[in-house]
């Protein structure tokens, strides 16, 4: 008993970091290793230790409902039901704080709106990034940078928040050409953007530093804004 007691204490002081894929996201890591020590960091995935069937078998999504997708590391996209995978986000959560934590962060940039806790903090992108952004803003145009084009519907009623109306384009951060990168980026600015936000938690630091010099306007990096902050409720 004062084995688990211990650990749900140390649990405490580490921030649960929780993906729709497989745990650790390799392209996410080293993002949060900038602000937090890997000791501090626990890593879940819902796909963790599951076989491409067994993924099908268990978040399969059903004819015309609602989906969602998530980046494997072999390249590929797994497609999910977004129903299913917000009831097995919640029994993680639920889990995570039985033993003990009381930071998690979701690594997702999905709107998931029934996810909760009983008194651990719960940061979540689709939630946290609008306002936060709004605030950093306030008075631009902002250009909004998206992995894929099945994300544009969603996207813009994520940011419909904000002050101004957002401008879109496309871009995936997971190739190796950096050209539909510069397309993107020029079409946002055509479209009156001084402000760029890259939404998707496969972009990385690279991408920011090059678009940034590329447009010299401001770039933000939605997964370091989170990164940040979740460094913060745990140090």
């Amino acid at each position: 008993m004062s084995d688990v007691l211990q650990e749900t204490k140390s649990n405490a002081n580490k921030l649960a970091a929780l993906t729709l894929g497989k745990a650790p996201r390799r392209d996410l890591l080293p993002l949060l290793l900038e602000h937090l020590p890997e000791e501090n960091i626990a890593h879940y995935g819902l796909l963790d230790g599951l076989s491409t069937a067994e993924i099908e078998q268990r978040y399969g999504p059903a004819a015309g409902e609602k989906v969602t997708m998530t980046h494997m590391e072999d390249g590929s996209y797994a497609i999910l039901s977004a129903a299913k995978v917000e009831a097995a986000l919640q029994q993680l959560i639920d889990k995570l704080e039985a033993e003990g934590f009381e930071n998690i962060l979701v690594l997702c940039a999905g709107e998931y709106k029934n996810l909760k806790t009983n008194s651990a903090i719960l940061l979540e992108p689709y939630r946290m990034l609008p306002p936060l952004v709004n605030a950093i803003t306030d008075g631009h145009q902002v250009g909004v940078m998206v992995a894929r084009k099945e994300y544009l519907n969603e996207q813009a009623y994520k940011w419909q928040s904000l002050a101004s109306r957002p401008c879109f384009a496309v871009a995936s951060p997971w190739v190796q050409s950096d050209d539909e990168l510069i397309d993107a980026a020029l079409a946002l600015q055509e479209q009156g953007a001084d402000v760029v936000v890259l939404d998707c938690l496969g972009y990385h630091q690279r991408h920011r530093d090059f678009l940034q010099k590329l447009l010299g306007i401001p770039v933000l990096l939605s997964n370091v804004l989170l990164a940040g902050l979740a460094a913060e409720l745990v140090a």
